[in-house]
């Protein structure tokens, strides 16, 4: 019981960034002394920081405000087409340091490893950068087997069967975690960005790789049997479409496609308008569907999926709810990614951060840490 607690406790410090002693209390239903106990006891962990109380606060008692520690630290990777992005993610979701490096040409597992070992190796050894590290996320554009984080096919990447995390955790010596980058985009809006405060949510995200999906039903994902659930980007939303590398036709990953969407915003032309609005209406069967199935709350869309709410809303809406069944539809709305180009990186350390919170303890074993470079 007093380590569920102190899990309960480390877990309401990093959704909200900032606390005190009473609203942990009031939060946790535990009594003033117990939280007290727990936070002196993540205090001496090093996994939480206890402030001075603020002096302009005029009303009241002072109290004290706790916060995640800086330097607990989470790496986060996304292996994308064109590039492979590493971030350093502290305990509270925020994103202290970024690398984005090209790949020139679609890469390998081996050569996104490597760039992302460069890239990792680099962050650690910056000025001034004393971290400890509980572990890498990896946010894969493909299906990820849950259990073993072995990429079981990322189409667009030419991936079957690669074992991505296994890799980077060798290499680095981290315990490294991977899963499907969509579904770890709806994790971080649903805890941090548009979804917040929503237990039922999908998030739909468009980029280099095609189109993902992830599905949060009463505030737990939807992971299926295997870790592969939500792949919206490969529903039929055209029967006459073209031929997906799936094997399907019409999916909505080849009818809606980021160069053609991008290259038509450029012109403002009535062939370019058509080519809009055509993608918004394979967009819209496609949530319509997803509405119907699910009924959720909100739908976020991320990526340059966004672009087809934020050019029309009302449009898009308009779509979506001819297509959707009365109910369901009347309870969705429609809303963009808030966190931006964090989104995938703080959902891929949101896997690290949720095995540390589960166990705070455990993180006695550890020391700081920066990355040899004889391990790179």
């Amino acid at each position: 019981m007093p380590r569920h607690n102190l899990s309960i406790l480390l877990a309401r410090v990093h959704e909200l960034g900032a606390v005190s002693r009473s609203q942990l209390t009031r939060e946790t239903g535990l009594n003033r002394s117990t939280v007290g106990a727990l936070v002196t006891e993540l205090v001496d962990l090093g996994l939480v920081v206890e402030t001075e109380p603020d002096p302009t606060r005029l009303v009241g008692r002072p109290s004290a405000v706790i916060v995640p520690s800086k330097q607990v630290v989470a790496i986060a990777v996304n292996p994308e087409l064109d590039a492979v992005e590493v971030a350093i993610v502290a305990l509270g979701g925020v994103v202290l340091a970024r690398s984005r490096r090209p790949t020139g040409s679609t890469p390998t597992v081996q050569a996104a490893v490597a760039l992302a070992l460069q890239q990792i190796h680099d962050l650690l050894a910056a000025p001034g950068a004393v971290y400890r590290v509980a572990g890498i996320g990896l946010a894969v554009p493909g299906l990820v087997r849950a259990d073993d984080g072995v990429v079981t096919l990322a189409p667009d990447l030419d991936w079957r069967d690669a074992p991505i995390a296994a890799l980077i955790g060798d290499a680095t010596g981290f315990t490294a975690l991977a899963a499907n980058d969509a579904t770890l985009g709806a994790i971080a809006e649903h805890v941090r960005g548009a979804g917040r405060g929503h237990d039922d949510v999908i998030y739909v995200n468009g980029g280099a790789s095609g189109i993902g999906g992830g599905i949060i039903v009463g505030g737990t994902v939807l992971g299926g049997v295997s870790g592969f659930a939500g792949e919206l980007g490969h529903t039929l939303v055209n029967s006459d479409g073209m031929l997906c590398h799936c094997g399907s036709t019409g999916c909505l990953e080849t009818e809606v496609r980021r160069e053609t969407l991008l290259d038509a915003l450029k012109l403002d032309t009535a062939q370019a308008k058509r080519a809009i609005e055509s993608q918004r209406g394979y967009l819209a069967r496609a949530l319509a569907n997803a509405v119907n199935l699910f009924n959720p709350k909100l739908i976020v869309l991320g990526g340059f999926l966004a672009t087809l709410l934020e050019t029309d809303p009302a449009r898009l809406r308009e779509r979506v709810s001819a297509s959707a069944l009365r109910g369901p539809r009347d309870d969705v709305h429609l809303s963009s990614a808030q966190l931006g180009g964090d989104t995938l990186m703080i959902g891929a350390a949101e896997l690290v951060f949720a095995k540390l919170i589960a166990d705070p303890a455990g993180t006695q074993s550890w020391g700081r840490t920066a990355l040899a470079p004889s391990r790179v």
